[in-house]
């Protein structure tokens, strides 16, 4: 297989009626030059979600996602672009060939087919061996212990690898498969000392991992007793990443879209025993951290992540690293307590769907749960109450909304007695702590995105691009850097850039396999707006995104100059602070002459 050749792309585009393809997977209406209905991607009641025919694309205007109608069925069905592709050739009745490739794409290639296939071989005698062998006894009998059937086994493609030596390498080789390619997978290891080779399962309850297209490409290993490792996994591979896959969200995705919630639970029992009483959006990160990746995938589905971790201290800061990964991506996260000594597993047992339910329906908003835990864990004295404050400060401005931003400033202004004025400047820059404890923070979390202050005028300044062919020349010229402070901006900026033809002008049709999700919803928004009327002043609309750059970049070097000067008063150096005390009185100069 090789690249789908752009004119066969083309073709397919413009054979295809996105309107049709929509509307083949949820009903539309018309409604002026658009159709519009429930979003699939986030749960509402009144519908956000956009298809425009003369334009061929789709925006949701409640969660922001949109494309083409490629992307559209990308999201729809886990699909890769290549694969989306075929699927409209296949409905239009044009046949996708393939450009030939490297050789080094095609050994890639061959190999990730491989792996898929020992893993589906793998996978099938694992699950029979659970299902009729007599080696598979004591996997059946303890599944039966905890209460699971032959529904929930087969759902999940339950296994159990045999304790004997050697089982499934024999199986494997008997499939014709070379034994170095075996070990690729991580089934099956060289053993030491020249003594032959073995299985990385063995005497375990095996839980098939899938991709989205319901292909196996891990596994994750139980023991039947209390020895230890408890759990193992498959290593990374080709086709597994276990930051960007999840446990059972094969399963769990069309519950995640229509309900719009996802539950994310620790472990693999938990998202059976969920699934079996009913909550069947439940998915489980495979030994990880969740991550953004995690994030982004979630989001295609749902709106809403409950997240059901022990109340411990390893699971609470499992619950937070989680709300860091969520928030940014606009998700609504919250955190469902459950009593203690109980999982969801246990509680399910003992208390029934209802008493689950109840959990559920007390879910708190985990930054509300974060807080809480900050007042805790800091002192009651002015630096504690600082601390705390600045901690929580850096989720706050992780939040896309202006409007949760506020009432949660509000809500820490109220806990803290800090005034809510001087909160929210800091969402803006600044600090409340002492430099060495502002440091200890740096160091704990991720670098942010600028303020929001200036997303208008970027998003002006894109719109202008889009249609304007010497204000984007402008752009090329100055560079990016000087025009966008927002990473995702100047990305979509630095695209368009990339597409113009020889004579400077842009494609009508911008969406291309290399665009990624952010990316193409946010193109789709700026195409989905009223083109009259906004772009009258486009010389004004550069200088203002030039003045917001070059005011950013002297307020964050303003906060350097904070810093540098004390550490110069605690060093005694008093040339270095003359130096600093100078250069802040040049940068509040210049800041004063672009008011």
């Amino acid at each position: 297989m090789g690249r789908i050749a752009d004119d066969k792309i083309e073709a397919i585009r413009d054979r295809c009626d996105i309107v049709e393809v929509v509307s083949s997977y949820l009903p539309l209406k018309h409604s002026g030059v658009n159709h519009q209905g429930l979003c699939p991607f986030h749960q509402e009641k009144s519908p956000s979600f956009n298809v425009n025919s003369a334009r061929q694309i789709f925006h949701c205007f409640g969660c922001g996602v949109g494309g083409n109608v490629f992307s559209f069925l990308m999201r729809m069905e886990g699909l890769r672009f290549p694969e989306a592709v075929r699927r409209l050739g296949e409905k239009v009745g044009i046949e996708v060939e393939e450009e030939a490739v490297s050789s080094d794409e095609i050994r890639r290639r061959e190999e990730r087919e491989r792996l898929l296939q020992i893993n589906e071989v793998a996978g099938t005698f694992y699950h029979q061996t659970l299902l009729s062998d007599e080696s598979g006894g004591g996997g059946r009998h303890y599944l039966r212990q905890r209460g699971y059937e032959g529904e929930t086994v087969r759902a999940f493609q339950l296994g159990f690898a045999p304790e004997a030596r050697g089982v499934l390498e024999k199986h494997l080789l008997e499939k014709k498969f070379a034994i170095h390619v075996v070990q690729q997978s991580g089934l099956v290891r060289p053993g030491k000392q020249d003594r032959g080779h073995y299985e990385l399962f063995r005497n375990r309850l095996l839980f098939p991992i899938h991709d989205l297209q319901g292909r196996i490409v891990a596994f994750g290993g139980r023991v039947l007793d209390d020895s230890l490792p408890k759990y193992i996994n498959s290593p990374e591979t080709a086709v597994y990443h276990k930051g960007q896959t999840l446990y059972g969200l094969y399963q769990a995705r069309d519950a995640m879209r229509q309900s719009g919630e996802a539950l994310v639970v620790e472990g693999y029992f938990d998202v059976l025993a969920l699934h079996r009483a009913g909550f069947a959006g439940a998915v489980a990160t495979c030994g990880t951290a969740l991550t953004a990746d995690h994030a982004r995938l979630l989001k295609r589905y749902a709106g809403k992540i409950l997240l059901i971790f022990d109340e411990d201290a390893a699971g609470r800061k499992a619950t937070f690293r989680a709300m860091d990964a969520l928030l940014p991506v606009g998700l609504a996260v919250s955190v469902v307590a459950m009593p203690a000594g109980e999982d969801p597993d246990s509680l399910i047992k003992t208390a029934g769907e209802d008493g689950f339910r109840r959990c559920l329906d007390a879910a708190r908003p985990v930054l509300e749960v974060f807080i809480e835990d900050q007042l805790r864990i800091n002192d009651l004295s002015v630096e504690g109450r600082a601390r705390a404050a600045e901690q929580v400060l850096e989720r706050i401005r992780r939040l896309p909304g202006d409007l949760e931003r506020s009432l949660y400033l509000q809500q820490l202004a109220g806990l803290t007695k800090l005034d809510v004025e001087l909160l929210r400047s800091k969402v803006s820059g600044g600090s409340l702590v002492q430099p060495q404890v502002r440091r200890a923070v740096a160091q704990t979390l991720p670098r942010q995105r600028p303020s929001a202050e200036t997303e208008k005028t970027q998003k002006y300044l894109l719109r202008l691009m889009l249609v304007n062919d010497q204000q984007r020349r402008c752009v090329r010229e100055e560079g990016t850097e000087g025009f966008f402070l927002d990473e995702l901006f100047r990305g979509l900026a630095e695209y368009l850039l990339e597409r113009e033809d020889e004579d400077g002008r842009l494609p009508e049709d911008l969406f291309d396999a290399s665009l990624d999700e952010a990316h193409q919803s946010l193109l789709a928004s700026l195409k989905f707006q009223d083109d009259q009327g906004w772009a009258d002043n486009p010389e004004k609309i550069l200088s203002d995104c030039r003045r917001a750059v070059s005011n950013y970049l002297l307020k964050r070097r303003l906060q350097e100059v904070d810093r540098l000067e004390e550490e110069a008063r605690n060093n005694n150096d008093e040339a270095a602070l003359m130096q600093y005390l100078r250069e802040r009185m040049e940068i509040n100069q210049k800041l004063k002459k672009k008011l």
